[in-house]
This record gives structure tokens, sequence and C-alpha cells, in this order.
């Protein structure tokens, strides 16, 4: 450790589970010489940012302000007091294997040159640093605080209610960002935004006055966006088309490959959102998504056996069980020659047809700039079981059982012989709050439908709800805990953790009628 730790800079580092978090993890915090640096110039502090989001936010806004964008993983230098004076987002360590691509990155200030820039800067300039560090936050502070003023002065006029022409703005606002071809709001990368989604979904379910300043026609157009958005999602790579849920975004804007971690948050939103698409339209496929992201909420290895859904599964993974390395996407990707070796030479070759599979791959070159996926395929569903049968001279019957078998046979086989990606197994409150309400309603929805996998889902919320209740509540002192891992954590919970689980907890009254998961819901908002 540093000699003086009053007089230290402080380096702050956030790892998530994305791609170049893992990155970053091997080539720099597992660097003998980055270790020395650090331990001698320096004082290594790591965040978890599910658990102290809070944390996470100061700083990651910080970065977003200096330097025009952010993400992970995050590394901030900030002074004894707390205060940041330079932070970034990857940088290269020594050696990085990005180098030999000839890649933007092989030209990009490396992590050891900042340590030793940092270092000496600190040394020669301390003093600059904390003015240049107490000005920054104080403009943060400020701008903070014009947010805290905006919204006291809404409360003030909160009688007023909302104003419906903030809806049509909002309406226009996607209606430009709007991919005809794709689906989606965006170029590459692409993200869901369930939240999103749902508003634009919702919007011709408000009052009649709501259509008549929005428009009915405009109502339709936005439900369409979404159902158009969400078809393309659940026949693209992002979402696990031999197993269930959904990745967290996709590289490219077709949604054809995947960033490949899964996150709890994401597949309880997405559940809420391909529920109401279903209800809206009653389309067999936005049902089958709701069927899928539910069995993985209910299932090993995101249900915890405890009650409660774990956080979330890495993108990276040992693509055999002898493998030494870890690969992006290596649990989920496959060959033409995989396909025909598990499936048969004519099987294999009907359901790559189906997913798009080709002999030499087909993830373009320049998304692999780690040579991850060469003569790999992400599965993305490129046809109909009607179409491929006239391609292939069969019965759709037919095609349809070779696809359905074909599916199961590829699942267990991955599950068989690929080891599955790392999990996460924290159960943070706020994403379980989602859960439950998500678990809930589709719960209700498919009583009628198919009561087994309704019970499922009920059982899921319920079982959920309790472990919060046994384990992150204090009745005492009538506080919320924020994360379970092996034990309860000492952080309190946030305003989300709060709301969204209050949020489930009605749902779950709703699903159930038993009064307790209301009085909880109750007694977390007083």
């Amino acid at each position: 450790m540093a000699s003086d730790e009053n007089d230290e800079l402080r380096l702050v580092n956030q790892l998530g589970k994305s791609k170049r978090c893992h990155v970053m993890e091997k080539e720099s915090f597992s660097s003998p010489e980055i270790a020395r640096i650090l331990n001698a110039h320096f004082i290594p502090i790591k965040l978890d940012r599910e658990e102290r989001p809070d944390i996470d936010a100061i700083y990651m806004n910080y970065v977003q302000a200096t330097t025009g964008s952010g993400g992970w993983p995050l590394n901030v230098f900030i002074t004894p007091d707390l205060e940041p004076v330079f932070g970034g987002t990857y940088w290269p360590g020594p050696n990085h294997s990005m180098t030999a691509q000839g890649t933007l990155l092989s030209r990009t200030v490396g992590f050891l040159e900042i340590l030793e820039k940092m270092k000496h800067v600190w040394t020669t300039q301390e003093s600059k640093c904390r003015e240049s560090a107490k000005d920054i936050t104080r403009q943060l502070r400020e701008f903070a605080e014009e947010g805290v003023h905006s919204r006291q002065l809404g409360e003030e006029h909160q009688g007023d209610g909302l104003e419906i022409d903030l809806l049509e703005e909002a309406y226009q606002h996607f209606l430009k960002k709007y991919d005809n071809i794709n689906g989606g709001f965006s170029i590459a990368p692409k993200f869901p935004t369930p939240v999103n989604l749902q508003f634009l979904l919702r919007l011709g379910q408000w009052p009649r006055a709501v259509k008549d300043i929005v428009g009915e026609e405009e109502c339709s157009k936005a439900a369409a966006m979404v159902i158009n958005t969400l078809r393309k999602m659940a026949r693209g790579g992002i979402r696990d088309q031999l197993g269930f849920g959904f990745s967290r975004y996709s590289v490219t804007k077709d949604w054809s490959l995947p960033h490949f971690e899964k996150m709890l948050y994401d597949q309880a939103q997405l559940l809420d959102v391909y529920l109401d698409a279903f209800l809206i339209t009653r389309d067999p496929e936005m049902l089958g998504a709701v069927y899928d992201i539910a069995t993985y909420l209910t299932c090993p290895p995101m249900a915890a056996p405890t009650g409660g859904v774990y956080s979330a599964e890495d993108a990276d993974s040992y693509p055999t069980h002898s493998e030494k390395e870890k690969r992006e996407g290596a649990y989920y990707v496959w060959t033409l020659k995989e396909l025909r070796s598990v499936l048969g030479d004519r099987d294999g070759n009907i359901c790559a047809r189906f997913y798009g599979v080709r002999a030499d791959g087909n993830v373009a070159r320049e998304n692999d700039p780690h040579d991850e996926f060469i003569s790999q395929n992400t599965l993305n569903v490129t046809t109909t079981p009607a179409a491929l049968a006239k391609q292939v001279g069969m019965a759709e019957s037919e095609v349809t059982t070779i696809l359905k078998e074909g599916r199961k046979k590829l699942r267990e086989y991955r599950e068989k012989n690929r080891p599955r990606p790392a999990l996460d197994d924290k159960i943070v409150v706020c994403w379980n709050g989602l859960a439950i309400g998500a678990l809930a309603r589709t719960s209700a929805v498919l009583e009628e439908i198919d009561p087994e996998k309704a019970a499922t889902c009920k059982k899921a919320a319920i079982d959920a709800a309790n472990f919060i209740r046994k384990e992150l509540f204090d009745d005492e002192t009538k506080t919320l805990y924020r994360v379970y891992r092996e034990g309860r954590g000492d952080t309190p919970g946030f305003c989300d953790d709060y709301a969204f689980l209050i949020h489930g907890l009605i749902d779950l009254y709703e699903a159930t009628f038993d009064e307790t998961y209301l009085q909880f819901a109750d007694t977390l908002q007083s």
C-alpha cells in the first residue's frame, strides 16, 4: 500500500461483465508491472456498482461530463477528499491484445502510461489537482441541485397534472429515431430500452384525451413500432434462440450480434413489455418470448434455491471443459460443422438455413477485433418454417418438427459440452422487485392459457418476495437492505429498491389477493 494514505491519490475502479471489463482485468489488474506502480503510489479502491450505485453514479457523471462518454470499466483518480481529478473507461494494459489489429486502440494511451503521468502530476502539482477537483465537484453539485430545484418547482404545481403535449413531443422524438428496417431507436450499438418500448406501447391505452392530442393514428403507429422492434429482437441473435433470455444489447443494428451478458433487470422489464404486446396483439410470437423469459427467471441458474433471482450471467466463457482461455459468446455461437455433427447432415443443414448459419461464419470482420468469431455463427431466425419447407421441398409440419427437435438437441449438447458463463449470484432488491412484478403479471395472464406455467411464475414471485422480507428487511428498524450474497450486505436500500419492490408487491397482491404483500408494500412506503 502507499506509504501515507492521507496524501496519496486514490484510484476507484469498477469492473462490470462486459468484454472490455474482462480484458482490462486480464491485461492490467493481473499485471505485476501495473501492480507495482499501483500499490506503491496509489490507493486502489474497487467499487461494486450494484451494491453502491450512488457512488458509481457520482464518478460516472464526472467521466461523462469531462470526456463526453461513459461506461464500464470505470476508472477515476480521486483526491484524499474523494474529489475526482481524472477519469476514463478502458485503457489498454501492457502488451494489450488489440495492438496487432491496427485499430484505434493501438494508438490509445495505455493504462501504465496513465499511471505514470498521474503519479508525476500529483507529485509535482498536487495543489493544482486539488483545486481543479474541487472546482469540477462544485460544478457537478450545482448541476445536480438544478435538477432538485426543478423537481421541487414541479411539486409546487403538481395539481396541474401532466401536460399531454409532452406525450406528443416524446412520440415525435421516438418517431424520428425509429429504424424502419430493423426496429429499435438507434443505430449501433442497439439497446432494447424496455421503458421506452412500454411507453410507446401503452400510449394508445391511456384516456381519450391522450389520443385527441397525440392522434389516434399516431398512437397506433407507436404500438406498431414497438411490435416490430420486439419481433426483430425475438428473431435476432440478441435472444438466446436455444435456451432462454435476452442479452444486454446488440453490437449490430439488426440485433444479430449481441454482447452476450444477460442481466436480470433486462429480463424482468422485457417480460413486462412482451406480456403487454401479447395482450394487445394476441400474437403467438410475443407469447413465445414471454414463455422463454419466464422460464429463464424461474429455472437454474438464475433462480436461487432460497427464493429470489440472481443478478446476471457473464458474456465470456470457456469454449470447452478442457480449454483455459475464455472467449466472448463461446457458450452461444456455432460453426456449421458443429450443427451437422450434432444433428446430422439433413437436419443440420435445415437448422442452418433457419438460423442463418454459414460455413464461413456470419459475424462481420469489423465486429470481431479479438478474432473470437472466426467461422462462428450467432443464431438468428432468418425465415419461417413455411418458407423453409418450400425451399427444401418438404412438408411444413416435418420442417417444424426438425426445428423443434433440433433446438432441443443443440441445447442439450451445449449444456453437456460447454461450461456455462459465470453467474453473478447476488440477489439485488430493486431488480428482484422488477422480476416479482413481471412474474406476478405473467402468472395472472397465463392462468387460463397454461395453469401449470402460471403456477410456476406465481410461486417464483412469492418465493422472491418472502425471501426479501425474511432476509433483507429488518422488522425492528423497518430498514430494507439492498444486496444478499452468502448473507445480507450492509448497504441499506436506495430509492429504486423501495420503488421497484413496492411496485412488484402491488402486482403480486393483484395476482394473489394475499393482503400480506399489500401490507408489506404499505410498510415500505411509510
